[in-house]
């Protein structure tokens, strides 16, 4: 082979390398930023602690349709308290909207403390609550969103095989709040804020390869952290009392 066949072989191979030289370096630059960041703002205005027998309850709040959070956050909330061996006894959120229908119906749901303490005063209201067992109220507030995507990617099949080619990337933000309303004080206990954003990334030589990041799932065990630590101990952050 002649060198100037040579040198038009190698800038062909070259040319050919090119495109996925240029996807794995920008796939690097993704990945390395890729993950979940958080952010949690607890605050706590009372004193007030769960004790032995009482039980909380997890609700969607449900006055903003477009900000509801989602069924299977609810439930991850309230199965994650309960777990383990010194787990916060939780009542069933459905078993509580129907045992208190048609009070915590989305048009009928108090919004306050105060709207709270005016069902409380109707008849047989206070009744049901307190046959329930529930001590704490805790509304959530929030979703789990798609803020932003980019990139994408196309496969092909041919005689000699098939394979894809490209690089996509989403990030998603879950944004929650947590109102605790204590049921025996008529007072609002506090609120808890978290923001946990991530970056999911796939890129694809051949088989796409995804690196998803979960800040929903990462969002829910932030958020059960604070919230065990809100009701098991007076100031909201140190150490968690025994409830068995």
């Amino acid at each position: 082979m002649n060198p100037h066949s040579q040198s038009i072989r190698e800038s062909t191979i070259g040319s050919r390398r090119l495109p996925g030289l240029v996807l794995a370096l920008s796939a690097g630059s993704l990945l390395a930023g890729c993950g979940v960041t958080s952010r949690m703002e607890p605050y706590k205005q009372t004193d007030a602690v769960i004790g032995t027998g009482e039980q909380v309850v997890v609700l969607a709040r449900k006055h903003h349709a477009s900000h509801e959070a989602e069924g299977k956050f609810v439930e991850c909330i309230s199965e994650a308290l309960a777990r383990g061996d010194h787990g916060i006894e939780v009542h069933s959120s459905t078993l509580f909207e129907d045992t208190m229908y048609p009070w915590f119906e989305p048009s009928t749901a108090p919004l306050d403390t105060l709207e709270l303490a005016e069902l409380l005063d109707r008849p047989g209201v206070l009744d049901r609550v307190e046959a329930t067992g529930v001590r704490f109220l805790i509304w959530l507030d929030g979703s789990t969103d798609r803020v932003s995507s980019g990139g994408g990617i196309t496969c092909a099949a041919g005689v000699g095989g098939a394979g894809c080619m490209g690089l996509a990337w989403w990030e998603d933000d879950a944004t929650y709040d947590a109102t605790v309303w204590d049921i025996n004080e008529l007072a609002n206990a506090g609120t808890i804020h978290a923001d946990f954003s991530g970056r999911s990334v796939m890129p694809a030589i051949i088989i796409p390869l995804p690196f998803i990041a979960r800040p929903q799932a990462k969002a829910c065990r932030g958020l059960t952290d604070q919230l065990e630590q809100f009701l098991t101990s007076p100031s909201g952050d140190g150490d968690e009392l025994n409830l068995g």
